[in-house]
């Protein structure tokens, strides 16, 4: 890991992943992109480490977005696929993510939060979808339109104008709000309650989730009973009704 990326793997099994770069609004430069690769991995890899929560530096910018000038400099067209590190798109996860939006998510700020599975925001944070005032796209979010209402994501899109956090959270693209110094504790909270779940369990959640998102209803309950099968057949599976019958807190193994 550099300085770019900060990793803190708490005892709790969160990973508290940030974007260390306060001075250039956390864009995503050439250094932050590859640590934040390498954070993916280290997260994904790690078995004791169940839920991740993406922040950025400071109180101003979650992430402004690309990195403009190095696009200037290399003369980028079309942002190679692999360029910039997205979960569960070019980060192969299997585990729960949270965006914790500390200010500014703009652009390809707005791209990286969107791309983890939930969100939590600063009551200062502002969200935008800036590629139309700058001359370029935004293909990626295309996925928008399963998360908020089609003349919404419209207007964000065709006028590249910010909106407050709590605009988002009406519209739902954040799930919680909190005071700026909450922030943090907030998506804590969040990903504590999640850790209370059987992980075989949330895993199979999230994925039928997503199956839902992508298939038709019938190819996504058909796939989303061959994803769980796996949890119905855990030990957890046996401890938790046994835990509740015997009234005590499951002790969950994983497997």
């Amino acid at each position: 890991m550099t300085d770019a990326v900060l990793f803190d793997p708490r005892d709790d099994g969160i990973a508290i992943i940030t974007v260390n770069r306060p001075e250039s609004r956390n864009c995503l430069s050439a250094e932050v992109r590859q640590g934040l690769y390498t954070a993916w991995d280290r997260f994904e890899r790690d078995p004791a480490l169940r839920v991740a929560i993406l922040t950025g530096a400071g109180d101003k910018a979650f992430c402004a977005g690309a990195d403009l000038k190095e696009m200037v400099e290399t003369g980028l067209r079309v942002p190679p696929r692999a360029m910039f590190p997205l979960p569960y798109d070019t980060v192969e996860l299997s585990k729960p993510t949270i965006a914790a939006v500390n200010g500014v998510a703009f652009a390809a700020g707005w791209m990286i939060a969107q791309a983890c599975d939930l969100c939590v925001a600063s009551t200062s944070a502002r969200f935008a979808v800036t590629e139309v005032t700058v001359g370029r796209s935004s293909p990626w979010a295309s996925p928008l339109i399963h998360m908020i209402p089609q003349r919404i994501m419209m207007e964000i899109l065709l006028t590249g104008k910010p909106i407050t956090a709590q605009r988002a959270y009406e519209i739902g693209l954040v799930n919680r709000l909190a005071e700026p110094d909450r922030l943090l504790p907030t998506a804590i909270e969040l990903a504590s309650e999640i850790l209370h779940g059987a992980p075989l369990s949330v895993r199979a959640a999230r994925e039928t989730v997503m199956l839902a998102t992508e298939m038709g209803r019938s190819a996504a309950l058909k796939a989303a009973r061959h994803a769980s099968e796996h949890c119905y057949n855990s030990a957890d599976a046996q401890e938790g009704p046994r835990a509740f019958a015997e009234k005590r807190p499951p002790q969950w193994q994983g497997r």
